[in-house]
């Protein structure tokens, strides 16, 4: 129950996100704040990786 409780609370954000998402242009043209706050929670910078956290639960770590 509590796996399923978890993958409900991660679900609702998730299902926003993507419908916010087929709401907007398929193309960006300009660098849109709105979109990136709408999106993103949160970005950290460390000396070599680049961490993005997004407002879904999502978070992605890149190199850099």
């Amino acid at each position: 129950m509590l796996k399923n409780a978890n993958r409900e609370g991660l679900r609702q954000p998730i299902e926003e996100m993507i419908k916010f998402l087929k709401e907007q242009p398929q193309q960006l043209e300009t660098y849109d704040d709105l979109l990136l706050r709408r999106l993103i929670e949160k970005m950290t910078i460390h000396e070599r990786q680049l961490t993005i956290k997004f407002k879904s639960g999502i978070e992605i770590a890149k190199e850099i």
